[in-house]
Order: C-alpha cells, then sequence, then structure tokens
C-alpha cells in the first residue's frame, strides 16, 4: 500500500464532524483565545480537527522516546517527494532540489533574499495573504500589487504592467506567486503558470510560487506544481503539512528548487534549515507519508462544507457574494452590497459575536469583504451564518 492510499475504498470519519463547540472551546491556540468566548471564531487557518492518527503517533513516540533534539536527515524531503509524485505526477523531484525550512514566510524571505537585493521589488496579486505585503517590506523590499482580475484570477496585463514598473528603476525582481490563492481559493491552470513563466522571462523576473495549500485542492480540480511547468526551471517554490493537516503549532516547511536555480537555493543559509523544529519536521513527515487517508476524507468534508456555506448564504445572506473555489478552505465574501462599509467583519464581531478576517489587510480589492475560515463542523458554520445575518 502506498503512502498516501487507504487499504479499502472506505474513507475514514469526516475529520469536521468529531469535535463539538465545547470541546473546541477548551483548546488554547490563538484561533480560540483571541476574541470573547461568546464569539464564534472563524477566521486564522486552523481547522477544527483532531490531529491525524499517523501525525499523533510519530509526535507521541518520538515524546516517549525523549527524541527531542535538533533535526537531523531527509525524511522530510524524501516524503514530499513522494506525496508530489502520487497526488501530482512531479516524479523528478531530486533530494538535491529541496530544503528544509521552519516555516513558508520564513522560507518565502530567504528565497526572496537569494533572487533580490535591498530596494528592489516584489509583485503580489491582491488581494492575497497579508504576510505577502508586510515580509518584504521588513527585508528592505518594495511590494508593487498587481491586482486580480474581477473573475479572481490572475489578470496578465496587471502583472506585465507591475513587471514593468518592478524594473523602472532598474535592478532585480521577484514575482511572489499565491498558488492556490489565498484568499480566493483560486487554482492556477497549467496554461495560466506557464503564462507566468513566459511573461517572467521576457522580463527577467524571478517567480516565486507559495504552494501552502496544495495539498487541499479539492477533488476533481488538478494542481499543477509551478516547477513542472515549461519555463519553471528558473523558478522556486515552498510548501509543507501545516494548512492541510492542520499543524501551524508543530513548524516546518521545504524549499524548493527548480531544475535551473539549484544555486539559488544553495545560497539559502545553513541556519535555515537546521532551525526547523525536530517534532515539526517528524509531524509533517508523517503527515505526508501516511496522512492520506485522513487528508482525503477531510476533503470530502471541506468539498460538502463548500457547498453548504453556497446555500447558508443564498438563504440568509443573498447579498453577500461568494464565488466557491477549489483551492482552500478559505472563502471570499463580497459584502459591499450590505452597506457595512469597508470592514464589515467588524460589524459581524460586534454585532454577531463572529470573528471573520478584515479584507482590508490583504490589500487592493479588500474593502468590502471578509474572508472565513469553513473548516469547521457543519452546525457551526450554519450558526455563524445566522449570526452574521442576524447582524445586519
Amino acid at each position: 500500500m502506498s503512502a498516501t492510499t487507504h487499504a479499502s475504498n472506505e474513507l475514514p470519519d469526516n475529520p469536521l464532524r468529531q469535535l463539538t463547540l465545547d470541546q473546541l472551546r477548551q483548546r488554547t491556540s490563538e484561533k480560540w483565545r483571541r476574541y470573547d468566548p461568546d464569539v464564534l471564531p472563524l477566521w486564522v487557518a486552523e481547522m477544527d480537527v483532531r490531529l491525524a492518527e499517523p501525525i499523533a503517533k510519530a509526535v507521541t513516540d518520538a515524546i516517549a522516546a525523549g527524541d527531542t533534539g535538533y533535526p537531523s536527515g531527509t525524511g522530510y524531503a524524501e516524503a514530499v517527494s513522494a506525496f508530489a509524485a502520487e497526488r501530482w505526477h512531479w516524479t523528478d523531484l531530486e533530494p538535491d532540489r529541496v530544503r528544509t525550512v521552519p516555516d513558508i514566510m520564513l522560507g518565502v524571505v530567504e528565497m526572496l533574499k537569494a533572487v533580490t537585493g535591498p530596494g528592489d521589488a516584489i509583485v503580489v496579486n491582491s488581494p492575497v495573504y497579508p504576510p505577502f505585503h508586510l515580509f518584504p517590506v521588513f527585508n528592505d523590499r518594495r511590494v508593487i500589487e498587481a491586482p486580480l482580475g474581477a473573475d479572481q484570477r490572475i489578470d496578465f496585463a496587471a502583472l506585465a504592467a507591475a513587471f514593468e514598473l518592478a524594473l523602472g528603476r532598474g535592478g532585480r525582481a521577484a514575482y511572489l506567486l499565491c498558488h492556490p490563492h489565498n484568499p480566493t481559493g483560486t487554482v492556477h491552470t497549467r496554461s495560466e503558470l506557464e503564462r507566468v513563466a513566459r511573461l517572467a522571462a521576457d522580463y527577467g523576473v524571478r517567480v516565486v510560487a507559495d504552494e501552502a495549500h496544495a495539498p487541499l485542492v479539492a477533488p476533481g480540480t488538478r494542481f499543477v506544481p509551478y516547477l513542472t511547468v515549461a519555463g519553471g526551471e528558473a523558478g522556486l517554490a515552498l510548501t509543507s503539512a501545516a494548512k492541510a493537516w492542520n499543524l501551524p503549532g508543530l513548524r516546518g516547511a521545504v524549499a524548493m528548487a527548480g531544475t535551473g536555480a539549484r544555486a539559488d537555493l544553495a545560497r539559502m543559509p545553513e541556519k535555515m534549515s537546521v532551525s526547523i523544529s525536530h517534532l515539526g519536521s517528524i509531524a509533517h513527515t508523517a503527515a505526508f507519508r501516511e496522512g492520506g487517508p485522513w487528508l482525503d476524507a477531510l476533503l470530502a468534508g471541506l468539498d460538502e462544507n463548500r457547498r453548504l456555506l453556497a446555500d447558508l448564504l443564498a438563504d440568509r445572506l443573498p447579498d453577500v457574494r461568494y464565488r466557491p473555489e477549489p483551492g482552500t478552505y478559505l472563502a471570499w465574501l463580497d459584502c459591499r452590497a450590505l452597506g457595512l462599509g469597508d470592514d464589515p467583519a467588524a460589524v459581524f464581531l460586534e454585532k454577531g459575536r463572529v470573528a471573520v478576517n478584515s479584507g482590508l489587510p490583504f490589500g487592493t480589492g479588500g474593502a468590502g469583504h471578509v474572508r472565513l475560515n469553513y473548516a469547521t463542523s457543519p452546525e457551526i458554520l450554519a450558526e455563524a451564518v445566522d449570526r452574521m445575518a442576524a447582524a445586519l
């Protein structure tokens, strides 16, 4: 039996239906401690699930053995390569093109430092995950937006214009690609990614792809790793088990290089690789090697919740525009027709006691929007939408 398949045709129970609200409120993570106890938290990217059994066993076995020292070996990289081959048909990800990093965004920063210098520009597709705006600035890079189109997909005219602006004063530039896109859930197609690669090559812009949500792509939609497309050889990418198996508290990620970017990866400081948590590495390795059946059950549950959310909004908040996309468990809701101003999340929190992310930190296109995390039980999701409707 392979690492990512199950011995029978039956999936494990839906992980999103295994915990009650009372049980969840016992948690001490940020999701459950940021707001007052009467608030339903559907904001930060934590899922309301138990830890997958193979991951829990790997971590508790390590703790029982006192195996809590410094990280070692290539097990995490090998597990990612095997998962990528089976799930994404990526069969040539050699170990020398993979390095561990403490987490995705720290890895992103190191990749951007490898291909740009202080004062250079980083292009992002807004609205986008807020750290895309913040982390480059912390490292003396400029952020230039190339807003998504009205269809929530890459607007290539805007991207070309951003590349022009990025290189207008000389220097180098990089394109930080969110794939799948957070917050919209859009999954870029092979043809779109190949067009990205051609445009980047034409302008001399380096591509760094954050593929944190890649394992979460819904059944029936193909995820294409950026480094596998024609022209992607010069690219860099990062992925992790943190989002798909709910491991943000056990940090870890891998940085990967296209076949023509090995030298860029090699310039990453060795300290980055050895700074990954040993327990985090154990957890992420177990997820990619043995967490396939649990992940399949989760994906089925998320698909149900995606449809449920669309139905609930159509019934209770019909003026909210929601385009269900298959790339993650985050919903991007256009609330501008509700007349709640630029920050409807503040109203939903104050009057509905539901915490969702404000769209404002996501950049251009975020005003009047909220991001909602539907990786919870159907009951909590329904209660949240009811409260949001009552807030009006």
